[in-house]
C-alpha cells in the first residue's frame, strides 16, 4: 500500500470513527469558518454549552436553568446558592458554566470544596474527565492535559487555569495558582445527615467556610462562589451560606402548582413513581427542600379501628383550600396541599375516618369534598355538615373560586352537600396545631382509621403530624383536622351547658 493510499485510508478512518461518535467533529472547516464558529458559540453560552456537552445536554434547559446561568455568568463577583432538587442538574449545569468561564479565560483558579476530601475528589474527576476526553474542546480549544501538572485532586491546564479538590476542614491556605488567587469556589454536597444532627458541627463547618475558605480570595479581584446543596436540615451550612449569598435559587422536583419543574426531562409519571417508593418525609427532605424533624411535637399516632359513623356523637366533614395569603413565601417554593377530612366525635375521642390531602387544583379539592359527602351517607349518617374553612385572610377566594365551582360540581352530580364556610379568625396553624390536638393525641384521644391505613392520603396526613414544629413548611393535614376537631370541641361544649341547663340541645347540622 503507498503513501497515498495509506493518508486516503486514515482520513476515511477518521471520518468512518467520526459518525459514530456523540461529540462529532467538525471536519470539512476552514480556519476561519472554525474561528467565526467559536466566536458564534462564545458569544451564545447556551448553544456553547449544548455544542460542547451533547453527552450531558440531553433535555433542554428549563426556566430556572437559564436564570441561574445568566446570573453566574454575568457577575464576575456572585454568590448563589442552588438548592435543586435531585435530578435537577445542579452540579452538571454548574460544571457547564464554570468550564465555559474557564475556556473563555475568564476564571482561573478554581476550588471544588465537599463535605471529605474523598468526596470532593470524586466531584472533581469528571471535570478532568471533560479536559481528558471531549475530543470537541480538545479540537477548538487544545489539549488541555498538562504533564506534571496532572492529579488527581489537583491539575494545571495547558492554558494556565487550575482546579483542586478540598474536603471541608482542611486548610485551604496557598490554593495559589501562580500569582492568582481562587476566583471561583464551587461548595457542592457540603451538609451531612450525621452533622446535621449536631449544631455545634455546622457552626464549625460554617465558621471554617467564612473564616479559612472565602478568605482565600483576593481582595481587589472577582470572586464567583457556587454552592450546591438541598436543604437537608432547618439548620445546615446551605440555610447559613444562604443568608449571606446574593440570591438562593430554591427550586423543588414540582412547582407552586404541583407540576414538574422540569418537564422537559422529568414527566408527571416518573415523577410519581419515585415519589411512591419513598414515605412523604423523604420525599419532603430529597424532593422538595423541606426536612422532616420527626417527633418534636407528636412522638407517636394511634391507628385503631373507628366505631361506626352513626354511632358517633357527632361528624363532620372539614375542608381546607390551603390558601391564606399568609403563606405567599411558602407557596413560591412549596405546592400547596389541601386537606378535606371525614372527622367524629364519640364522647373523649376524635376520629379520623378518612381524608383526603395532596396537591390538588381547585376542581379536584371539590371533588373531594363531595366524595367525602358521600362517604358519610353511604355509612348511613344523615345530619352532619360540611365546613370549608374561609377566613378572612382567604376572602374572597370562597366566594368568587370555590363557590362557582361547588355549583357546577352539584348540577353535574346532582347532589348539594351541606355546606357552610368556617369563617373563624384562626391564630398561626402550629399554636392552634399543638394546643388543640397535641393533649388530645397524648392522651390517646386521637384516633386514625386502621381500616385506612394504606390510604396514602392517611399516610402523608400521619407523616405531616410526625413533622409538625415551629418552623415546619407543610402541616396543611394537622391544621385541617385541628379545624374540624376544634368545631367538634366547641359544639360538644354548647351541647353539654345547654343539657345541664335543663334544656335540650337544638344541635343544627
Amino acid at each position: 500500500m503507498d503513501r497515498k493510499t495509506g493518508q486516503l485510508l486514515e482520513v476515511w478512518k477518521q471520518h468512518s470513527d467520526n459518525l459514530f461518535r456523540e461529540d462529532a467533529l467538525i471536519l470539512d472547516e476552514s480556519p476561519i469558518d472554525k474561528k467565526k464558529r467559536i466566536a458564534h458559540l462564545e458569544a451564545n453560552p447556551e448553544e456553547w454549552k449544548k455544542f460542547y456537552f451533547s453527552k450531558f445536554y440531553t433535555a433542554e434547559p428549563a426556566e430556572f436553568h437559564l436564570d441561574a446561568s445568566k446570573k453566574i455568568l454575568k457577575n464576575p463577583e456572585y454568590y448563589i446558592v442552588l438548592s435543586w432538587s435531585r435530578e435537577l442538574a445542579k452540579s452538571t449545569r454548574t460544571m457547564m458554566d464554570v468550564i465555559y468561564l474557564v475556556m473563555t479565560r475568564r476564571k482561573k483558579n478554581i476550588l471544588l470544596v465537599s463535605y471529605s476530601s474523598d468526596n470532593a475528589e470524586m466531584l472533581l474527576k469528571p471535570y478532568k474527565n471533560v479536559f481528558e476526553q471531549n475530543e470537541r474542546l480538545k479540537s477548538d480549544y487544545g489539549d488541555q492535559f498538562n504533564f506534571g501538572n496532572w492529579k488527581e485532586k489537583k491539575f494545571v491546564l495547558n492554558n494556565g487555569a487550575s482546579f483542586r479538590a478540598i474536603g471541608k476542614g482542611e486548610s485551604p491556605r496557598g490554593a495559589k495558582n501562580d500569582e492568582a488567587r481562587p476566583d471561583v469556589i464551587l461548595i457542592d454536597d457540603i451538609d451531612t445527615d450525621e452533622e446535621c444532627r449536631n449544631p455545634d458541627r455546622i457552626k464549625d463547618s460554617v465558621n471554617w467556610i467564612e473564616q479559612a475558605l472565602i478568605p482565600t480570595r483576593s481582595i481587589s479581584e472577582p470572586l464567583l462562589i457556587i454552592a450546591c446543596g438541598n436543604i437537608i436540615a432547618a439548620y445546615c451550612c446551605i440555610t447559613e451560606m444562604a443568608k449571606r449569598a446574593d440570591h438562593h435559587d430554591i427550586i423543588n422536583i414540582r412547582d407552586k402548582n404541583g407540576v414538574s419543574s422540569w418537564p422537559q426531562k422529568n414527566t408527571e409519571a416518573h415523577i410519581d413513581r419515585v415519589l411512591s417508593l419513598i414515605s412523604w418525609a423523604s420525599s419532603q427532605k430529597e424532593y422538595f427542600n423541606n426536612p422532616i424533624i420527626e417527633g418534636d411535637t407528636f412522638k407517636e399516632i394511634i391507628w385503631d379501628y373507628c366505631p361506626k359513623i352513626t354511632d358517633c356523637d357527632e361528624v363532620l366533614v372539614y375542608s381546607d383550600p390551603a390558601t391564606s395569603n399568609k403563606d405567599k413565601a411558602v407557596r413560591k417554593t412549596q405546592p400547596s396541599s389541601k386537606f378535606v377530612g371525614v372527622i367524629g366525635r364519640r364522647k373523649l375521642k376524635y376520629y379520623i375516618y378518612t381524608c383526603w390531602l395532596d396537591v390538588m387544583n381547585n376542581s379536584k379539592f371539590i371533588d373531594a369534598v363531595f366524595e367525602a359527602d358521600n362517604y358519610l351517607k353511604s355509612n348511613d349518617a344523615d345530619t352532619y355538615k360540611n365546613y370549608i374553612e374561609n377566613n378572612s385572610l382567604q376572602d374572597p377566594f370562597y366566594e368568587q373560586v370555590l363557590l362557582p365551582l361547588i355549583r357546577q360540581k352539584a348540577e353535574d352530580s346532582g347532589n348539594l352537600p351541606p355546606i357552610t364556610p368556617d369563617t373563624r379568625k384562626k391564630p398561626e396553624k402550629f399554636i392552634r396545631v399543638e394546643g388543640t390536638l397535641e393533649p388530645i393525641n397524648r392522651l390517646g384521644n386521637l384516633i386514625m382509621n386502621k381500616r385506612e391505613q394504606n390510604n396514602p392520603n392517611m399516610r402523608r396526613l400521619e407523616a405531616q403530624f410526625f413533622g409538625v414544629s415551629p418552623n415546619a413548611k407543610q402541616i396543611d393535614g394537622p391544621d385541617g383536622v385541628e379545624g374540624g376537631v376544634w368545631i367538634l370541641q366547641r359544639r360538644s361544649f354548647s351541647y353539654q351547658n345547654d343539657y345541664r341547663s335543663g334544656q335540650r340541645a337544638n344541635r343544627k347540622y
